[in-house]
């Protein structure tokens, strides 16, 4: 990944395009990472991406969620110690 400064940025910003179109670019100032400057297709697929985690963390909450629904009262009483006591003595 390229990596430019944030004068470089403004002074070269045609040319910072270019380069997003072959790879993302770091903008730094004062060493540290400000932006990044990156193509349609990078965005698209980081969207994607986020998208898709979304939908998986979404999916994995409504499982613990129809678990919880179905747990007797007694569980609800267990702590973490209990819980990991039972399993340990199941192996």
């Amino acid at each position: 990944m390229r990596t430019v400064t944030s004068v470089e940025a403004q002074n070269r910003f045609g040319e910072l395009i270019d380069s997003a179109q072959r790879e993302p670019v770091t903008i730094t100032r004062r060493g540290r990472p400000v932006a990044f400057v990156l193509s349609p297709e990078d965005m698209k697929e980081l969207l994607a991406v986020r998208e898709q985690r979304e939908r998986v963390v979404s999916d994995f909450e409504a499982f613990f969620r129809s678990a919880d629904a179905r747990l007797k009262p007694e569980a609800l009483d267990l702590s973490d110690s209990d819980v990991q006591r039972m399993v340990n003595e199941l192996r």
